[in-house]
């Protein structure tokens, strides 16, 4: 249940702070006081759309908290911890609405998205709106009116994604039909150029390895006489560098044995020989291996251009030639394997198909006796607003295949004969305005007694009633207060009168601002209230007493 709503800079509500209890509350006013903003303002937090022209004049945002208790809604704790955004059985939903629309939500603290906040306020809350008698006309809110009575959610959200997975594999289907001929073409192309990436039979790091022999190849003559030169100079010379440092390590040698310290020297110098020997052979092994081939040189340069210029006609680096060749055998290999997807496809239709009409078929059975129990409910209640003679049926009727949607193949019509003799009747065409007014809080009395949402909000829904009918809706919603959390915004003194507790919405002004008040009202001063909605703005003892006696005489 909703224990508290915080409220900043608003519409005409610059801060409040508001707790909330069990049971029926209501909400009254002089029209125009803005009681309806507790109802925008809950809306926001639960992820409604926004618009900047709600914030109050002068401030840059506006900033609305709503906490719930949800201990007990086993529902909420699991969505809640499924999702990491567990809070000790208390769920807070924060939205800051800017005038630059940066708007901002936030879960238990947490960043959350619009979508995530109205996902988790459709479990929380239950919205009535004054207009929810003019839905009522349109067929699909009426079918959503008994999907609502049926309380089967799941397989409601089973058939809507057999629907979507079916409607999915469909437009597969049909997109490789009509895409037939562009799979032909593309085929083509494919073919042509796998067998030309085939047929240049690119290596992996080959092209790397062709670099390094044109180098080679084209610098050979130079390679090897430079190669023969140096070797010559560091051995086979008449005074190369060997013959000169054999010299000096023999005249060395004597000194060692004069002082045997220089033997240090001695070794390195003799190392020295030996690494300019191996130098020396390393450089004719080399220049013996090279030749100069010019024909040689002639293949590599041929290979190289002709991996260039694929690699310019297919728009990559050479490099990636190799991925490419891989990326046209694995689409060829799709499309030509598109006649067997094909049929996977088909056979894979059917059985959507087979799971989206067998869910259908069960929401279809569930529809019919939720439809026959709601049928039977709201006709009491009706009875009850003052319509003895009134009969009620609803329709639940299959469509074709071809007009199913992810609600299923049925459509609902609400037919109504308000007066004997008459005929039964399409909602749309039969009921007058008032009567219309009390069908509607009929069917949302009835179906949102059998919902496991905790809060249930009317926004006037008890407009074009009067009189003694008036007393019976506000017994009605008290009735549905003993189990749920009601909030009622109201205009009629015998709807406010049952309820557990009431809310006075008043509105001052001054030279430089207007502003809306929402308080709770002690029972001395919940007389004047509805001693005010009974009898204007003077109030006489006698119109209090009514008052009074309405409040007296409310059966719990």
């Amino acid at each position: 249940m909703l224990t508290s709503i915080s409220i900043q800079n608003l519409a005409v509500v610059e801060s409040l702070d508001l707790d909330l209890s069990t049971g029926m509350t209501a909400l009254t006013g002089e029209t125009g006081a803005g009681k309806s903003i507790l109802i925008d303002a809950l809306g926001l937090a639960l992820g409604n759309k926004s618009d900047k022209n709600m914030i109050r004049h002068g401030s840059p945002k506006a900033e609305i908290t709503a906490v719930f208790d949800v201990h007990e809604n086993t529902e909420v704790l699991e969505w809640l911890s499924s999702r990491e955004l567990e809070a000790d059985g208390e769920c807070q939903l924060r939205r800051i609405v800017t005038r630059e629309n940066r708007n901002k939500a936030f879960i238990n603290g947490s960043p959350a998205t619009l979508k995530l906040m109205q996902e988790l306020g459709n479990l929380l809350v239950e919205i009535h709106g004054q207009h929810a008698h003019q839905r009522l006309l349109k067929n699909s809110f009426q079918l959503d009116s008994v999907d609502l009575y049926a309380g089967h959610q799941a397989l409601l959200q089973q058939t809507s994604s057999a629907y979507e997975s079916w409607q999915k594999c469909l437009n597969e289907i049909n997109l490789l039909k009509q895409n037939e001929q562009d799979r032909v073409s593309r085929l083509e192309l494919l073919r042509f150029q796998h067998q030309e990436l085939e047929q240049l039979n690119l290596q992996a790091n080959e092209i790397e390895q062709l670099e390094s022999d044109f180098k080679t190849l084209s610098n050979a003559d130079q390679l090897i006489q430079g190669c023969f030169n140096i070797s010559s100079g560091l051995y086979e010379a008449d005074q190369s560098v060997h013959t000169q440092l054999s010299s000096l390590r023999h005249d060395l040698g004597d000194l060692v044995k004069l002082q045997p310290e220089l033997q240090e020297a001695y070794e390195l110098l003799d190392s020295a020989l030996i690494n300019i020997n191996e130098c020396s052979d390393s450089l004719r092994n080399f220049s013996d291996s090279l030749e100069s081939d010019e024909q040689a040189l002639q293949q590599v340069e041929q290979r190289l251009q002709t991996i260039f210029d694929i690699a310019r006609k297919y728009r990559v680096e050479p490099e990636l030639l190799v991925d490419r060749s891989l990326n046209i055998e694995q689409e060829l290999s799709e499309l030509e394997n598109a006649d067997q997807a094909l049929e996977t496809l088909q056979l894979e239709l059917e059985a959507r198909q087979n799971l989206f009409e067998k869910l259908s078929e069960q929401l279809h059975t569930s529809r019919k006796a939720a439809a026959a129990r709601l049928t039977k409910e709201t006709v009491k209640l009706l009875q009850s607003l003052a319509m003895p003679e009134v009969r009620f049926a609803i329709e639940i009727e299959k469509r074709p295949l071809d007009k199913a949607n992810k609600k299923g193949l049925d459509q609902a019509e609400f037919k109504v004969s308000a007066n004997p003799g008459q005929p039964l009747g399409a909602l749309k065409n039969v009921a007058s305005g008032g009567e219309l007014s009390r069908i509607s809080l009929a069917i949302q009395v009835a179906a949102m007694s059998n919902l496991q949402v905790a809060t249930l909000i009317f926004d006037e829904v008890d407009v074009g009633i009067g009189g003694g009918t008036a007393e019976i809706v506000g017994n009605l919603l008290r009735r549905l207060g003993n189990n749920q959390q009601v909030l009622c915004v109201t205009h009629l003194p015998q709807v406010a009168a049952q309820a557990h507790h009431q809310l006075s919405v008043t509105k001052s002004q001054s030279k430089d601002a207007t502003v809306t008040e929402i308080r709770a009202l002690p029972e001395d001063e919940r007389v004047r209230e509805i001693g005010r909605m009974l009898g204007g703005v003077k109030l006489t003892d006698q119109t209090l007493n009514h008052a009074r006696e309405m409040l007296e005489n409310i059966d719990n």
